[in-house]
């Protein structure tokens, strides 16, 4: 990811080119705070998910269920990962 937005932004013509990541810790109540976005539509993964026909998204949904991390209560600790790049116009 980190590559491709600096060739992203040398495409554009900028140059001094600097990228970082910035991670966050997000934690999430229950597998359905969880989910929920992912029914919405927006943005690519929620797109994504609501591309699939029912039975796939069910799949999915069964399958990250049973997959993510559990904390206390039943919470759903994870990390968030956005990248930002800092450059200058020539």
């Amino acid at each position: 990811m980190q590559d491709g937005l600096t060739d992203l932004a040398e495409k554009a013509g900028l140059v001094s080119i600097e990228s970082t990541r910035i991670e966050m810790p997000a934690v999430f109540k229950d597998f359905e705070d969880y989910w929920h976005p992912f029914t919405l539509g927006a943005g690519p993964a929620p797109g994504y998910c609501m591309s699939l026909d029912p039975a796939a998204r069910q799949r999915l949904m069964e399958r990250l269920r049973d997959s993510l991390p559990r904390g206390e209560g039943g919470t759903i600790p994870l990390k968030t990962r956005a990248w930002a790049v800092k450059a200058k116009v020539r």
